[in-house]
């Protein structure tokens, strides 16, 4: 395994064998299951430039989140996608990578809706800067969004900037008895909630509340519901179960092993859903299959001509 210290050195990496695949921690190691030369991102760490009044930050790809969730809560902030695997070790090169998102992706969006600008090496060897590092930037396309989930597949990632949002004054946590009615009419309702998770067993459903204190109560007493510790987010940040996929909140039955997260719209499971996306264990990288995009191709061809990256379908 191949262990770059700077930029220049991962470029040279990359041009170093005729198939490479950047790893961070490999928490979710099922990604970058494929014959190919790995290469570590574990020594591009650091928070490279943070400017708390402009809320972004920018940081080398192999940069522990824990530090960076440090560095944030210092100032009063935070990542409102609830980064997951935080304690296991994941890395925010990893985060874009995978596009692994936690339950704060209910209210606030996931990865995609966060990170600002890149830079990478593609298969030419080229390191490219693409997005920015400020919130108002429309130059260019969007390549960062396109290389949120990308697995790898298009290029070396070194160095991302993500805005960041103000920490909330507060948080509550409330579980309750769980009924998809009584789901879906929290979802839409006008309390705005900050997370909206089913735990494995969908006997129990969880509730989070974001805000000041007093009106976090008076909210409370108005839903219903038990409150509990807040602690049990960071239990489900660091999930053991093994599979990712997109459902509907009429599949949520099906998933009596799985942990529903993000409001019925996403499940983390330890045994194969019907489609969905391997993290870790020997399953197929995509179980059911997946949808393709003619973009995909289009992008490969610019960024990778040689397939010197695996394909997604590897």
């Amino acid at each position: 395994m191949m262990t770059p210290a700077t930029l220049t050195e991962l470029r040279d990496a990359v041009l170093s064998a005729p198939r490479v695949i950047a790893v961070g921690a490999q928490t979710k190691p099922r990604l970058s299951a494929v014959e190919a030369v790995k290469i570590s991102t574990r020594q591009l760490s650091g928070i490279t430039e943070y400017e708390p009044s402009e809320f972004t930050f920018t940081a080398l790809a192999g940069t522990p989140v824990r530090e960076i969730i440090a560095a944030l809560d210092a100032k009063g902030q935070y990542l409102p996608f609830d980064p997951m695997l935080v304690e296991a070790g994941s890395t925010i090169g990893g985060v874009v990578a995978s596009g692994l998102s936690g339950p704060g992706r209910f209210r606030y969006g996931g990865v995609r809706d966060f990170i600002l600008g890149v830079r990478f090496v593609d298969g030419l060897g080229r390191l490219l800067k693409l997005g920015g590092k400020v919130v108002k930037n429309a130059a260019g396309f969007d390549v960062p969004k396109f290389l949120v989930g990308s697995l790898g597949r298009f290029g070396a990632i070194g160095e991302v900037t993500f805005k960041v949002f103000p920490k909330p004054e507060s948080t509550l946590t409330l579980q309750m008895p769980f009924s998809a009615e009584k789901m879906a009419q929290l979802a839409n309702s006008r309390f705005e909630l900050d997370a909206l998770d089913v735990p494995p067993g969908g006997e129990t459903m969880l509730v989070r509340l974001a805000g000041p204190a007093k009106a976090l109560e008076a909210l409370a007493k108005e839903i219903g519901g038990k409150i509990i510790d807040n602690a049990v987010w960071r239990e489900i940040r660091e999930t053991p179960w093994s599979f990712k996929t997109d459902i509907t909140p009429d599949q949520i039955n099906d998933f009596k092993t799985a942990h529903v997260s993000c409001g019925g719209n996403v499940a983390l499971s330890n045994t194969p859903p019907p489609r969905g996306m391997t993290l870790r264990g020997d399953s197929p990288l995509w179980i059911g299959g997946r949808t393709r995009f003619a973009i995909e191709a289009v992008v490969k061809q610019a960024l990778d001509p040689q397939n010197r990256f695996p394909t997604l379908d590897d």
